[in-house]
C-alpha cells in the first residue's frame, strides 16, 4: 500500500517499548517480529538482562505477525537467562502463541495470555 506522497505505508510497525512492573523489565512489542526485525527485539531483551531484573517479561499482544527468527530469539533469549532472573513471554492467539505452540516453544519458556497473568507467574516462582 502506498501513501499519498509515494511512500510505502507500514501498516505493522515494528516498536518495542519498555517498562518496569512490580520488579520486572516488560518489553511491550507491536506489529511484525520478522527477520528483518528480530535483531531490534534480540538488542532490546539483551540490553534488558544486563541491568539483572528480577524477570523480563516479552509482552507480545499486540504482535501481529511473529516470524521463526522471532521465535528463534525467544529461544535464545530463554538460554541466556541467569537466575534469579525469570523469563516470561505474553502470548495469545493465532499470530502468536499458535505458532509457538505448534514448534513446541511453550515447553521450553514460560507462556502467559495475559501480562497480569506473567506478573504474578513471575513473582510466584
Amino acid at each position: 500500500m502506498v501513501g499519498q506522497s509515494g511512500e510505502p505505508i507500514d501498516r505493522a510497525a515494528f516498536e518495542i517499548g519498555r517498562y518496569e512492573a512490580d520488579q520486572a523489565v516488560v518489553l511491550a512489542v507491536s506489529g511484525e517480529v520478522d527477520m528483518l526485525n528480530a535483531p531490534r527485539l534480540a538488542e532490546a531483551i539483551h540490553a534488558a538482562l544486563a541491568t539483572g531484573p528480577t524477570a523480563l517479561i516479552v509482552d507480545l499482544s499486540k504482535v501481529e505477525f511473529l516470524a521463526s527468527a522471532g521465535m528463534s530469539v525467544l529461544v535464545a533469549a530463554q538460554a541466556e537467562v541467569v537466575p534469579p532472573t525469570r523469563f516470561a513471554v505474553v502470548a495469545e492467539g493465532a499470530a502468536t502463541s499458535r505458532p509457538m505452540k505448534l514448534v513446541g516453544i511453550d515447553t521450553t519458556i514460560a507462556l502467559y495470555r495475559t501480562l497480569d497473568s506473567a506478573l504474578a507467574g513471575a513473582a510466584d516462582e
